[in-house]
């Protein structure tokens, strides 16, 4: 049986596209840096914490809890989801015409064994104007997402080039979590737990 620890829809519809049955599990975490702890870190262990949260909450034999933190890293800084539209634009800004990394982590634990596999993508921004910046938060888009931007949305104009996983900088690294669910035996259509639709 497969859960996945988060009410993400993007990580819901990124899972389903990988052709298993999961069902969806609310999982609350504090997200907060240590100040000694590298970003690369920091995001390997909110996505372990994520996992291990929802493998106490099913408490069910055989149960497999996928849990995943994806965060914007520009030198040591990790910018998480804004605060406001004043801290979104403010993190868009920093990004502009710059190039930051995307740091994507997958834990999958059960009780018998934990797994994990991170992605790291490059993400170029070409310049934004302070108008386009204006606009995008108009949207509300930028708001709920890390580094204030999405890029499966009107944020995807903004990046001049990507080195790495599309997926992986949408929230769930696809290359990566199909080879940690092969390690746990979770293929197509191998019949896990009753799939909650998006």
């Amino acid at each position: 049986m497969l859960h996945l620890a988060s009410q993400s829809p993007r990580r819901r519809e990124l899972l389903g596209r990988l052709g298993v049955e999961f069902g969806v599990l609310d999982i609350d975490v504090p997200e907060r840096r240590d100040p000694a702890e590298a970003p690369a870190d920091y995001v390997r262990r909110v996505a372990r914490e994520k996992a291990g949260a929802g493998l106490l909450r099913v408490g069910v034999p055989g149960a497999v809890v996928l849990g995943a933190d994806t965060e914007v890293v520009l030198g040591d800084e990790v910018f998480g989801k804004p605060r406001d539209e004043r801290d979104a634009a403010a993190m868009l800004r920093r990004l502009s015409g710059r190039t930051h990394e995307v740091v994507s982590a997958v834990s999958l634990v059960s009780a018998a064994r934990e797994a994990q596999a991170v992605s790291v993508s490059q993400v170029t921004f070409a310049e934004i104007s302070e108008a386009q910046i204006a606009a995008y938060v108009a949207t509300g888009e930028p708001m709920g997402k890390a580094g204030a931007y999405a890029i499966q949305g009107r944020g995807e104009a903004f990046i001049r080039h990507l080195s790495g996983s599309y997926s992986g900088v949408m929230g769930l690294p696809l290359h990566e979590t199909s080879e940690l669910l092969s390690q746990f035996g979770i293929g197509h259509g191998d019949g896990c737990s009753d799939r909650v639709p998006a």
